[in-house]
């Protein structure tokens, strides 16, 4: 697996199996902003030419010097080989590269996968009640650097 630099014509690659992957509607999370503004931190995974995982990051201006992980996809049929692993492992290169001094992520309740997975990675998790708006919980992951 290698990894690199997200661009603008991943975009619709991204968006067509986005839903696939996530078993859902999430397309709308892929936004153009990650490809047109905020790509500089965003990673494709690939092995033998073909996107396996991506990782939609920034560094984040509201909270400085914290890596800030938005969203991840990884195919279903490569699951458990190590692609968020490494896809992580080059978002936090890159973080500390920019100097920052943390890492953070959230997902929804009811997300055991990506609770387990940041816990084995080395993040705190905390259920914050109303961080998405009134009624709307979060896990927060957080892990310093």
């Amino acid at each position: 697996m290698r990894t690199r630099a997200i661009t603008q014509e991943d975009y619709q690659q991204i968006v067509s199996v986005i839903d696939h992957w996530w078993a859902g509607p999430t397309s709308a999370l892929a936004h153009p902003l990650f490809f047109y503004e905020l790509g500089r931190h965003a990673i494709i995974a690939e092995e033998a030419g073909r996107m396996v995982g991506f990782l939609l990051g920034f560094m984040s201006d509201t909270e400085p010097k914290v890596g800030y992980i938005h969203l991840v996809g990884i195919d279903p049929e490569c699951r458990r080989r190590g692609v968020g692993k490494g896809l992580y492992a080059e978002f936090e290169r890159q973080a500390r590269a920019a100097h920052a001094t943390a890492l953070k992520a959230i997902t929804t309740p009811g997300n055991q996968g990506s609770v387990e997975f940041h816990r084995a990675q080395g993040y705190t998790v905390t259920l914050e009640a109303d961080y998405a708006g009134s009624g709307r919980a979060r896990h927060v992951f957080r892990r310093d650097l």
